[in-house]
């Protein structure tokens, strides 16, 4: 007796292939060129204004002339007290949901559930509970203490689900095997977990860059708008996003200058970004040539 012929699979139209990779092409362009338009229509208004005055100096007539020093100052440190506090944060609380719960228990599904619900409350919600908790129940007033931490605990569920998808993405004989080989669960943590999970932290932490450096309303309520030169963390600070709205909405004539301050954002946002990939590639580098 004779097996039965298999059938064979139907095979998809060439045209619907083309199809597909056309309607993929034009989102990408579309994309690409929303991106480029924003970008060009920043630099056509902002650029001629931008030099290393313009960076260094100090606002003058409300912001229609002058620089953005002090701003940029400001800026900086709010970032450098957000990522003091959300990377031990983030990444411990990923490592505790991967390596020291079960998966699927009441306290993980609680954790979880409370991180998800973190991400989705709106951000001016995150700079009232700022201004309360960390502005008058703990005396930090309008700070940039402040408002460095109230961007920590908006961009902490960032970093626990990329850092958690990262540790929960390897491969699965590799808990195993170094269990095998003797390793505390410490050493495998800190040898072999951390670096193979690296890009997908460091993913978690330019998502959480992009999204703290452009954030307005969080800060607003707790950074404060102050623009002198800053002297401690404990000093009010004007962010470059609160002044892009300030100057927009209200200060008048003052396209131009919101423009090239906004530019200057973009800008800062691109190397801080490419500063924490290039960072993470050399220590993976590094750390290959030395094993």
């Amino acid at each position: 007796m004779t097996p039965p012929t298999p059938r064979a699979r139907p095979v998809a139209p060439v045209w619907l292939d083309r199809a597909l990779a056309f309607a993929g092409a034009t989102a990408a362009l579309l994309s690409f060129g929303l991106f480029a338009w924003l970008v060009w229509d920043l630099a056509r208004l902002g650029l001629p204004r931008i030099s290393w005055t313009f960076l260094t100096g100090e606002i003058e007539d409300a912001g229609r002339s002058g620089g953005i020093g002090p701003l940029l100052v400001s800026t900086l440190l709010i970032l450098v007290c957000c990522l003091a506090l959300v990377i031990p944060l983030g990444t411990g609380c990923a490592l505790w949901l991967s390596e020291f719960v079960r998966r699927g228990s009441l306290a993980a599904r609680l954790v979880t559930g409370g991180v998800d619900l973190l991400a989705s409350v709106p951000s001016i919600v995150f700079g009232l509970f700022g201004m309360v908790f960390f502005g008058q129940t703990l005396k930090m007033g309008f700070s940039i203490l402040s408002g460095g931490l109230t961007l920590a605990c908006m961009i902490l569920p960032i970093l626990v689900r990329t850092t958690l998808s990262a540790l929960e993405a390897l491969p699965a004989d590799l808990r195993p095997a170094s269990a095998g080989l003797g390793l505390t669960r410490t050493t495998s943590i800190v040898k072999l977990l951390l670096p193979a999970a690296l890009p997908g932290i460091v993913v978690g932490i330019t998502l959480g860059i992009g999204r703290a450096l452009s954030e307005t309303a969080a800060l607003i309520f707790t950074s404060g708008y102050s623009i002198r030169w800053p002297s401690s963390f404990w000093d009010s600070g004007r962010a470059l996003s609160v002044h892009i709205y300030d100057l927009t909405l209200n200060v008048p004539q003052s396209g131009a200058m919101a423009s090239s301050t906004a530019l200057v954002l973009l800008a800062l946002i691109l190397v801080v970004n490419s500063a924490a990939v290039a960072l993470s590639e050399h220590w993976l580098r590094r750390r290959h040539q030395t094993s």
